[in-house]
């Protein structure tokens, strides 16, 4: 079993509350990155408000195993991490606080997901970090969301390019068919003309030669020539 393969970095901003309900000071704004460690099949979250609250959990696979259990999701082992990974990335992320609100923040804090509303809850205890801990927590995930950033740029410009090729493609097409409908009706126009000149030729000459070959002057002209 693992994860590393499903799992590509998660950030996100939590809803935040207190569990009591009744904190002595607003809440700051929180994110949060998870992510599977490079080193060993473990599953790390942070989540800090860059100021005095950060916060990790570290989840092996046994460990998330026994949750599973715990929450009660049927299915294979890649069904569960596909439905953890839906839960974090969902909507209704929570980062729920307990104890006392102060310049040392919060004493205990869980990050509590779920997929949709009727759906088992996932929920993480997180261990505070302090020091240099803290710190070097903000510092990788201050890296890692620049490095998702550089990615998602890197993949608009190649995005923005090819949709400036491709708009030059559908341009040149629009030239040709443009061209070819132009040529289609510059054909029919001279084909009608055609048809219209012909038309025209047999309505004068047809019928008017005829008449004159049969016209009572034509026959008495040709009578007095034959007698003189």
């Amino acid at each position: 079993m693992g994860f590393e393969v499903h799992l590509k970095p998660i950030f996100g901003h939590p809803k935040v509350e207190w569990a009591s309900g009744n904190a002595s000071t607003p809440p700051r704004r929180f994110l949060f990155h998870v992510h599977a460690s490079p080193d060993s099949p473990h599953l790390i979250i942070h989540v800090t408000d860059f100021h005095c609250d950060t916060w990790e959990a570290v989840r092996s696979v046994s460990q998330l195993d026994d949750m599973r259990d715990s929450i009660g999701i049927g299915g294979s082992w890649s069904d569960f991490i596909d439905y953890l990974i839906a839960s974090i990335k969902s909507e209704d992320v929570k980062l729920v606080l307990e104890g006392h609100s102060n310049s040392d923040g919060a004493a205990y804090a869980k990050l509590v997901a779920q997929k949709s509303k009727g759906m088992p809850v996932i929920s993480i205890s997180l261990t505070k970090l302090v020091g240099t801990a803290g710190s070097e927590a903000i510092a990788n995930l201050s890296l890692q969301l620049f490095e998702e950033f550089k990615s998602i740029h890197e993949f608009y410009v190649e995005e923005k390019q090819r949709s400036i090729e491709l708009s030059k493609v559908i341009s040149a097409e629009k030239e040709r068919n443009a061209s070819i409908q132009s040529q289609l009706e510059q054909y029919s126009k001279r084909q009608k003309l055609q048809r219209i000149s012909s038309s025209d030729k047999v309505d004068v000459s047809g019928p008017f030669s005829n008449g004159l070959k049969s016209s009572p002057d034509k026959e008495a002209a040709r009578d007095i020539n034959s007698k003189a």
